[in-house]
């Protein structure tokens, strides 16, 4: 049996509007700032379909998720 993958997530607070909609779809796994900015409260961690869900809801994309050891793209897809 193999390990779940472990992801990297990132949010580019430049990009970030604050809906809130990744606290919505993972709650466990982001979470808005005073200044309405979302942060990932565990940078490195285990898949997760809440977490990719939170990324390809981003109406903005300002999500990036990334295998932790490889740096392999996960969200968005590499083209």
């Amino acid at each position: 049996m193999t390990a779940p993958d472990r992801w990297h997530i990132d949010v580019d607070r430049t990009v970030c509007i604050g809906s809130g909609m990744c606290v919505n779809s993972a709650p466990n796994a982001f979470k808005l700032d005073s200044a309405r900015q979302s942060h990932p409260l565990a940078p490195d961690s285990t898949a997760a379909e809440t977490v990719l869900a939170a990324a390809e809801g981003c109406p903005v994309e300002a999500i990036t998720i990334t295998l932790r050891d490889t740096g392999e793209a996960v969200f968005p897809p590499e083209e």
